[in-house]
């Protein structure tokens, strides 16, 4: 077993840090502190891989560095995926850039506070592994930005508390309105979801 288990019973939440790289540097720690939900089960993987690199695009990812993910939902069925990403700031553009979707193939991420980025995960694990109705998100760190972590440190912890992914939607839409929106309307397009179907 790959994961720490805190909590007990529904729902059962998979958070994952330090997916490939230098990543854990920034992200795992995150994990290794964080405590039990008041309701419900939290499974963590602070480290996935603390060196290679494979992008969670690439299906390679999940057959190689990335199979103790896979093993983890496969045996906890997770209503609820997170996995925590850190980025360099010369990056952000290309992260938020409007041409993502048409040049890498996955929508923009939405920037919210202090330069943490959220996003969906990757297609291939997405849609493999979970239902349409579990709540899948990334969130990205600026690397070497302490404000930015424990901004993000914040989110993850409320993260936890959530039980469904229309909980955690009707609390974007009252934070954040526009990225919220984006983020529905990206998710729709590139599931072709109809707007009953979210």
């Amino acid at each position: 077993m790959s994961y720490r288990i805190l909590g007990e019973g529904k729902p059962v939440r998979l958070f994952v840090a330090g997916l490939h790289g230098e990543e854990w540097r920034d992200t795992s720690d995150i994990l290794e502190n964080i405590e039990a939900p008041q309701k419900g089960t939290l499974a963590v993987i602070p480290l996935v891989n603390n060196g290679t690199y494979i992008s969670t695009l690439d299906d390679r990812y999940f057959s190689e560095i990335g199979i103790p993910i896979i093993e983890a939902v496969e045996e906890l069925k997770p209503e609820v995926y997170i996995e925590i990403h850190s980025y360099s700031a010369e990056n952000l553009e290309a992260l938020t850039g409007v041409n993502r979707l048409k040049s890498i193939g996955v929508p923009a991420f939405s920037r919210l506070d202090h330069d943490v980025l959220l996003g969906s995960v990757a297609p291939y694990i997405r849609r493999k592994y979970f239902p349409q109705d579990a709540l899948c998100l990334t969130f990205e760190i600026q690397k070497q930005n302490p404000i930015s972590k424990e901004y993000a440190r914040k989110i993850i912890n409320q993260m936890k508390e959530f039980t469904s992914r229309d909980e955690f939607l009707t609390c974007m839409l009252e934070r954040y309105p526009k990225q919220a929106r984006k983020a529905i309307d990206d998710y729709k397009k590139f599931y072709g979801l109809s707007d009953d179907q979210i």
